[in-house]
């Protein structure tokens, strides 16, 4: 039994005291292969650091995120061009639109968002989308580029079921995280709905930490407790939802 976290920020500072543990953790539950994606030029090198540990186990993803879109996006742009040319990537991310914080430069995110997705053309890789706050402006955007034949996952969907249709039909799988594990978020009505082949697991880590740890910094390990849920709420094994999901994150980002 191998899982896959297709969404962990092991890389940040919070984990600076103790990676070395919480990658062995991840390890003893089954967590063998991690994806990690970006979040702007200065978190690159540290990434890419991380991932060197185990390059067969850990792979990068390259993108600007969009709580990180400012007036210099044009330069972050180029500085993210430079690594496509030295370095191997498994996504563009993570990528998108956040209206949650701060909408200063909402038409900047659009700009930086709809570049992003045709770099994911021409290097023809998935992306991997942040969506917060944003659904109708993000799907706006994929239904206009429809003829680049994009793929992807909407990494941390919390969505109505309406929104996951919307989602599948455009070819792109949906994430899902520690917030399905939380007793009012409703998320568990939608997954019971999903067919298991457009599921991908993820942490989020260090954020969205899954019941029973809610409240603490949160890891990859923790997989095995979203895993669990989504188990009880389709009524599978366990086994069955660490096979599917895998499968379907190597179908995907083709990283083995």
């Amino acid at each position: 039994m191998v899982f896959v976290d297709t969404h962990t920020h092991l890389y940040l500072d919070e984990f600076d005291e103790d990676r070395e543990k919480v990658l062995k953790n991840a390890f003893d539950k089954k967590v063998n292969y991690l994806l990690f994606p970006n979040v702007d030029t200065t978190t690159i090198d540290k990434m890419l650091e991380v991932c060197s540990i185990r390059p067969d186990n850990y792979f990068p993803m390259l993108g600007l995120h969009p709580s990180s879109v400012k007036n210099n996006y044009k330069n972050d742009l180029e500085k993210l061009e430079e690594y496509f040319l030295k370095n191997k990537f498994y996504a563009i991310g993570e990528i998108g639109i956040d209206l949650y914080w701060d909408k200063t430069f909402i038409k900047e995110q659009e700009i930086v968002f709809k570049h992003q997705i045709l770099l994911a053309e021409k290097y023809d890789l998935p992306v991997v989308i942040h969506s917060r706050n944003s659904f109708n402006e993000i799907y706006n955007i994929l239904l206009e580029n429809k003829n680049l034949n994009l793929r992807g996952v909407f990494h941390c969907f919390t969505g109505t079921l309406e929104q996951a249709e919307k989602i599948i039909a455009l070819g792109f799988k949906l994430g899902i995280g520690g917030v399905v594990t939380f007793k009012n978020s409703g998320l568990d009505r939608v997954v019971k709905e999903i067919d298991l082949k457009n599921i991908l697991l993820e942490t989020d880590s260090p954020y969205l930490t899954p019941v029973p740890f809610r409240g603490k910094r949160n890891e990859s390990a923790n997989i095995y407790y979203i895993a669990k849920k989504i188990a009880e709420i389709k009524n599978f094994s366990l086994e069955q939802i660490a096979q599917a999901t895998t499968n379907n994150a190597v179908e995907l980002f083709k990283f083995i």
